[in-house]
């Protein structure tokens, strides 16, 4: 019999798309430079300054700000990874290491692939727009068995979906110069679309058990999106220090709750806060490298009519750690590596990004 906690597992992966997936974002190196002229013999080249780059834990989160009258075209690639392993318990304790009932053991595994490419443009002295258009190929395999059940045989289910994702479009502005040596303020704005295809979007199959008691859903077919319209203000915090540079951001996702009709009802996708922080560091003109950490606290899934999809638990822990590396290689293009390790049960085991921001 499958157990409650592998149901909200398989829920929450699908409509959590845009809360605790955490995409890597690198932003661009601000003034990256040709290498200086050749000084006379005897005497060392001077080198100008160069600002590192910083990875940060949210799409709509960035730190350097694109220039006024200039677009900048981002195409991106992402791979995320995650596993999970539960053990459902089904029966009651005669001793503390005797159980009669029924034990379920699924493991499941998610590999994702987001193409994506993004346009930002500076506006006026402190203002940037961004759009961003993500093609999603998503895979999931599930291997379940109950092993007091007296069968040999595994429950495998393994099934894709591909399509448009959820377009996103962003507006940030950048609160004040950081003159006298202070720490540069920078409010975002992040509106996140339902264009792609939502869990309840896909076809899905129901599984009885023999008494003919409805024991779960499993989808036919893999969404694409989160199927909800999503909102997030943020501010982030940059500080310089040479040869470095300290950041910091703290979000809020709010998902608008929609009727998502028959007999579910409404369904209100739990918020999230979210909290970022790293430092980057400056190895020359052309190459720095981040270290950072985020963590976001996503809040239940409320549903109108609960059949099993509501959560168990009142909000969720999502943590990672990050690492990024940034090479430019002219004054108009670099490329952005970023890697997120999952820190707590909930997080992806492992996320990949590659970017490459190139100035038009």
């Amino acid at each position: 019999m499958t157990d409650k906690r592998l149901q909200y597992r398989t829920f929450h992966a699908a409509i959590g798309l845009a809360l605790a997936t955490t995409l890597i974002t690198a932003t661009a190196p601000a003034g990256a430079q040709d290498a200086p002229p050749e000084q006379p013999v005897g005497e060392a080249p001077e080198e100008s300054p160069q600002a590192p780059q910083v990875v940060f834990s949210d799409r709509g989160v960035r730190g350097l700000l694109t220039p006024a009258g200039t677009t900048v075209i981002e195409p991106s690639f992402a791979y995320t990874h995650s596993s999970s392993t539960a053990v459902a318990i089904e029966g009651f304790t005669i001793l503390p290491a005797l159980v009669v009932g029924l034990i379920n053991v699924a493991q499941v595994q998610r590999d994702s692939y987001i193409a994506a490419v993004s346009a930002r443009h500076g506006i006026g002295g402190r203002w940037e727009a961004e759009i961003y258009l993500p093609y999603v190929y998503r895979d999931e395999a599930t291997r379940q068995r109950d092993i007091l059940d007296g069968s040999s045989a595994d429950f495998i289910s393994d099934t894709e979906g591909h399509g448009i994702g959820d377009v996103e479009a962003s507006l940030r502005y950048q609160i004040n110069s950081g003159a006298g040596g202070g720490p540069v303020f920078i409010a975002n704005l992040r509106a996140k679309s339902d264009t792609g295809e939502g869990p309840f979007d896909v076809e899905r199959g129901t599984i009885f058990s023999d008494d003919g008691v409805r024991l779960t859903d499993v989808f036919q077919e893999q969404p694409t999106g989160s199927g909800f319209w999503g909102v997030q203000p943020s501010v982030t915090a940059i500080y310089t220090t040479a040869p470095a540079v300290l950041y910091g951001s703290l979000s809020y996702f709010w998902n608008i709750e929609r009727d998502v009709g028959g007999e579910t009802g409404k369904v209100d996708p739990g918020d999230a806060v979210g909290l970022s922080m790293g430092i980057g560091f400056a190895i020359n003109q052309r190459t720095s490298f981040s270290l950072g950490y985020e963590h976001n606290t996503v809040f239940k899934t409320r549903v109108e009519n609960d059949n099993g999809l509501d959560a168990l638990f009142e909000r969720i822990q999502v943590g990672s750690f990050l690492l990024g590396v940034s090479m430019a290689t002219s004054s108009k293009r670099s490329w952005n590596l970023s890697l997120a390790v999952g820190a707590t049960d909930a997080a992806a085991d492992v996320q990949l990004t590659l970017r490459v921001p190139t100035n038009l």
